[in-house]
């Protein structure tokens, strides 16, 4: 246990340390970051081995994109969150370090990330100005005479040493820049609206372990009541108090509930296998154990001003970002008429003047005779409009799913209500007096078997409605998430 806890404390400094490292990476000025951490080892208070090891490792790699975002675990501190939480003890700290580990596998995600960096890669492209060129020309070339300066001066060659620059006009670097930043938004957006997609997914199949779960259970206490009035009733009959065919009926109804325990048992492993898919550890699938309780079902206020809430979700401002992005796409290619200039500049050696040179400029600029880049210029213009509607789209869906979360989450939190507060009660009170009413001889088997059967019925709707509200609750919070924009 004492290793366990070791383990879990190295997951929370490693998440804290990829956390510090992420805010380096994204200030507004480079910063020497291997120089930062080689610093932080030495005489700082965060000083550690595992410091040391990420220093190492940047300056390896040469950049925080390169260092890998994946590594394997014995999945032990796993362990340790399910003791925390048998011991009622909090480690947000280390609990969360856990599912930011969980987070980092889940495929979806990963291709998030890289869409991410390469619209990273995208933008400092797009920001970097014209290289010059240099070139070296050798005129005058006769083999049979020979090359070079020698005694007949009819054998030299000449010599052109030239450099020339681009110069943008137009503000194509800028327009460029901005697009790119503005893709790069959008692809941030992107990132934090699969989270919530992916938070979404990962939820249900988390809630519905949680519902194969207790459903299992609901199918082991019954099995286990009919197991126990089966021998019962096998002495009642030996008795002469009961008939075969009472017997035989509640033998009938052991076997289906056995045949309900292994269809319940299968449905948590298949359950436990989608968990674990979505997390990205399928070899762990077997250990997959959901421990939480049921979300209870209070009030949730509806937002007044869907508008903003829509404006703010992660969808929403990614697609706005593509709207921003598609302008300057747009104003680039409106830019390629303005001529752009290229300077340049040569020196040239003569024939026999070994010493002597002559150095010239131009200018060079394009004539727009044939093409003035009006295709370019529909395109872009034909971006800009596809741009727009698919943020138009994304809002409705949005509105949409908000919508719908909503009246999903209603109907879940009015029927769990009403198996809370009378059907589970009833079905209970019923069961436990034909209970009575059998052992004291006043009742028949099937009027037993019948209120066994609605109350294990009940139980079985009644775990299914707080899974159900498990659910809706969850897609109503990712519905009306907020993104800002800080991925």
């Amino acid at each position: 246990f004492v290793k366990l806890v070791h383990n879990g404390i190295e997951f929370g400094m490693l998440q804290a340390i990829a956390e510090g490292i992420d805010l380096l990476a994204h200030y507004r000025e480079k910063l020497p970051t291997a120089d930062v951490l080689n610093c932080w080892c030495h005489g700082s208070v965060i000083r550690s081995w595992l410091i040391e090891l990420m220093e190492t490792m940047y300056r390896e790699k040469g950049c925080l994109s390169r260092v890998p975002d994946y590594i394997e675990d014995t999945g032990e501190v796993n362990w340790l969150v399910e003791d925390a939480l048998r011991m009622e003890v909090l480690i947000p700290v280390i609990t969360q370090s856990v599912m930011q580990l969980l987070a980092s596998r889940n495929r979806d995600l990963q291709l998030a990330r890289r869409n991410v960096e390469a619209a990273e890669a995208d933008r400092l492209s797009a920001r970097a100005r014209p290289n010059p060129n240099l070139s070296l020309s050798v005129l005058a070339l006769r083999p049979h005479i020979g090359i070079g300066p020698g005694a007949d001066p009819g054998g030299a060659t000449d010599t052109i040493v030239g450099l020339s620059q681009l110069f943008e006009r137009g503000r194509k670097r800028a327009l460029r820049g901005e697009a790119a930043s503005f893709a790069l938004d959008a692809a941030r957006g992107d990132l934090a609206d699969t989270r919530r997609q992916q938070g979404i997914l990962v939820a249900v199949a988390y809630y519905d372990l949680m519902l194969a779960q207790e459903r299992l259970r609901v199918v082991e206490d019954t099995v286990g009541l009919l197991v126990r009035t089966v021998a019962a009733t096998e002495v009642r009959l030996a008795a002469g108090d009961v008939a075969q065919s009472d017997l035989s009926r509640i033998r009938v109804d052991r076997l289906r509930a056995q045949n309900d325990l292994r269809q319940a048992g299968a449905e948590r492993d298949r359950s436990r296998q989608a968990l674990a898919y979505l997390l990205g550890i399928e070899s762990e699938a077997d250990r997959l154990v959901a421990v939480d309780a049921w979300p209870s079902a209070e009030p949730t206020t509806r937002p007044a001003d869907m508008r903003m809430v829509v404006d703010r979700r992660a969808d929403t401002r990614a697609a706005a970002g593509r709207v921003l992005a598609a302008e300057k796409v747009r104003d680039l290619a409106r830019a390629l008429r303005t001529r752009d200039v290229v300077v340049s500049g040569q020196y040239e050696r003569f024939q026999g003047q070994v010493t002597n040179g002559t150095v010239g400029v131009g200018v060079s600029v394009p004539l727009f005779v044939n093409y003035r880049f009006d295709g370019e210029i529909r395109r872009a213009e034909a971006g800009v409009g596809a741009a727009r509607d698919l943020l138009e789209r994304t809002r409705a869906a949005a509105v949409t799913e908000i919508n719908r979360a909503w009246t999903d989450l209603a109907a879940a939190r009015d029927r769990v209500q009403r198996f809370d507060t009378a059907l589970l009660r009833e079905a209970t009170r019923a069961a436990d007096a034909a209970e009575f009413a059998y052992r004291n001889g006043a009742l028949g088997v099937i009027d037993l078997l019948d209120a066994r059967r609605v109350l294990y019925a009940t139980r079985t709707e009644a775990v299914a409605a707080h899974a159900e509200l498990a659910r809706a609750l969850w897609a109503w919070r990712a519905a009306t998430t907020s993104y800002e924009g800080t991925e």
